[in-house]
Parts: C-alpha cells; sequence; structure tokens
C-alpha cells in the first residue's frame, strides 16, 4: 500500500507477510458467509417454464444467508472456512506481502515520488500470479467444500473436513489434481489482484492530495471501498468465464461455481466463453449480480484494508 511513513515501509517480508494474512483471514472470517451464499446462487438452477418446477430457493444474497441460517445452521454459513483461511494465509500473506517489493523492483531503487499506475498494476499482476499458484490447492478445496452443501440430503458427502479433501483430493485423483485449473486461475486472480492492491494504492494517494485528509481510518475506509467496485467491475467479466472445473466432472457435471464453463460442453475455452457471452447474451451479461458481489468483495476489501492499515 502507499508508504506515507517510514516506519510502515520498514516493515520486514516477514512482518509484512503476516499482517497481510492476519488482516486477509480476518476480513475472510467476516465476509465468508456472502461468499457462501453467492457460491449456492451460483450453483441454482433456473426453473424452466412449464416443467412444473417450483420457484428458486435462493432469492438475493441476504435472502441466500437467511434461508442457509434458517435451515441449515448458522454454522453452515462458515463451510469452508477452514481452506478458506489456509487459502488467505498463503494467497493473502504473499499477494500483499510481496506488493511493495515488487512494486520497488519495477519502479528502480533510486525512484522518487509515486509509483506510476502502471507500475502498480504489473506488481499486482505478479504478486497474484505467484501467491495463487502456491495457494491454489487451499482454492480448489474451499470451493469443493461450500458445493457439499448444495447436494441433496441422503447424498453422501465427498469430503468430512478440510484436510479430509486434501488427502481425498490426492489418493483418488492425484497429486497433481490440487492444481488443477492453475492456469486459468492464476489469470483470474493475477487481474483481480491488480485490481484490487493498484486501485487502492492509486485511490488512497489520490486522496492524500486533497486538502484536508490525512492517512486515516475514513481514508482507508473509501481506498477500501474503490479498491472493491474496481476490483469488481474488472474482475466479473473474468469470472463469469473462469475457465476450470474445479470439481470431479463426473459428480458435478451440472455444477456451475464461479464459471460458465464447469460442466458446461458449450464453451470450448475462456475465450470461447467470452465470445459466446457477449454474442448471445450481450455484454450486461458480464456483469450479472454486480450488487451482490460488490457487497462481498467491497465489504472484504474494506475490512482487510482497515485491519491491515493498523500495522
Amino acid at each position: 500500500m502507499v508508504a506515507d511513513s517510514k516506519s510502515k515501509s520498514d516493515i520486514s517480508f516477514a512482518g509484512t507477510f503476516a499482517s497481510s494474512a492476519f488482516a486477509a483471514c480476518f476480513a475472510e472470517i467476516c465476509t465468508i458467509p456472502l461468499d457462501t451464499a453467492k457460491v449456492r446462487l451460483q450453483l441454482q438452477k433456473k426453473p424452466i417454464a412449464g416443467d412444473g418446477l417450483t420457484l428458486p430457493k435462493y432469492k438475493g444474497m441476504l435472502g441466500t444467508v437467511a434461508t442457509i441460517g434458517r435451515e441449515e445452521g448458522l454454522a453452515a454459513l462458515w463451510k469452508g472456512i477452514v481452506p478458506g483461511l489456509h487459502r488467505q494465509c498463503l494467497f493473502g500473506g504473499l499477494r500483499i506481502g510481496l506488493y511493495e517489493p515488487v512494486k520497488n523492483l519495477y519502479v528502480g531503487k533510486d525512484f522518487v515520488g509515486d509509483a506510476p499506475l502502471s507500475k502498480k498494476i504489473l506488481a499486482g499482476l505478479t504478486t497474484g500470479a505467484l501467491a495463487i499458484m502456491v495457494a491454489n490447492p487451499t482454492d480448489l478445496v474451499k470451493v469443493r467444500l461450500q458445493a457439499e452443501g448444495k447436494l441433496p440430503p441422503g447424498v453422501p458427502r465427498r469430503y468430512s473436513g478440510a484436510l479430509n479433501a486434501y488427502s481425498t483430493i490426492v489418493k483418488q485423483e492425484g497429486f497433481g489434481a490440487l492444481w488443477t485449473g492453475v492456469g486459468p486461475n492464476v489469470a483470474r486472480n493475477a487481474i483481480i489482484n491488480a485490481a484490487e492492491l493498484a486501485s487502492y494504492d492509486q485511490v488512497k494517494q489520490t486522496i492524500l492530495k486533497i486538502p484536508g485528509f490525512t492517512d486515516n481510518v475514513f481514508t482507508h475506509l473509501l481506498s477500501g471501498l474503490g479498491a472493491g467496485f474496481f476490483a469488481v467491475c474488472i474482475g466479473s467479466p473474468v469470472d463469469v468465464c473462469y475457465a476450470s472445473s474445479l470439481f470431479v466432472p463426473s459428480r458435478f457435471a451440472a455444477v456451475k461455481v464461479k464459471s460458465r464453463m464447469m460442466g458446461d460442453s458449450a464453451y470450448k475455452s475462456t475465450i470461447d466463453c467470452f465470445v459466446k457471452t457477449l454474442k448471445n447474451d450481450g455484454p450486461l451479461a458480464f456483469y450479472k449480480g454486480f450488487i451482490p458481489n460488490f457487497g462481498r468483495l467491497g465489504s472484504w476489501n474494506v475490512i482487510m484494508f482497515l485491519t491491515l492499515e493498523q500495522r
């Protein structure tokens, strides 16, 4: 983030990694009910007119949260929190902890002044890509556990918990399966990470130039909201065509989480998904669910950056 004081900029990488991981984990704990609701909404099949199907079970982000809490208990809203915390410790700690060092590397050691936006974006792309290469197994397990809650009553659950999920995937699908979809996952997370970190950096830098504004909680709040907004604007099209199957195809053939690609033979690749979605549904299709997505990502960024800035 913008290093406005010597004390912050002089923190070691280990210290920055630890504080970044803590902030990311705290934000994850606070907002995972919204993420669980988002996953359930994405998993929900749309009723076909005339086939006698009932109305959708889940309606809206908050309505879905209420339904899950009422029918399955409040604990169900935190399904997947363990691998979620694993993910944030690795992904959050690395992508944020490496951001300043990588940005400084790109601008050069003798650079003085505000780093150009292009360098901030490049640093965000780099750290996001590197971090998700390490954290891909945690992403895989988190989404699979969240999806388990959607299986019909009586259908045996595949995993009893996060550690069991890791071991089961390795035993049944091989060690390499933990990195299923790492290619497109790298592209997705690199883009979203750059949108979050570069926009937070840039928005904060711009706000601090306005008379009367200082490096305080209000500035961090505005910058976090800005980061969440830009991340959703830039990341939504990527999310729609997130081209990787995080599930075992035979078991989750009809499941769609984060992607139109999952179990849908109509799309051959990410580019094919983008082209067909744009042609068939128009550009607004890439921004379906914008408000709930912003509710989730915006709140996550506000909590994470507010926590991180207190270091």
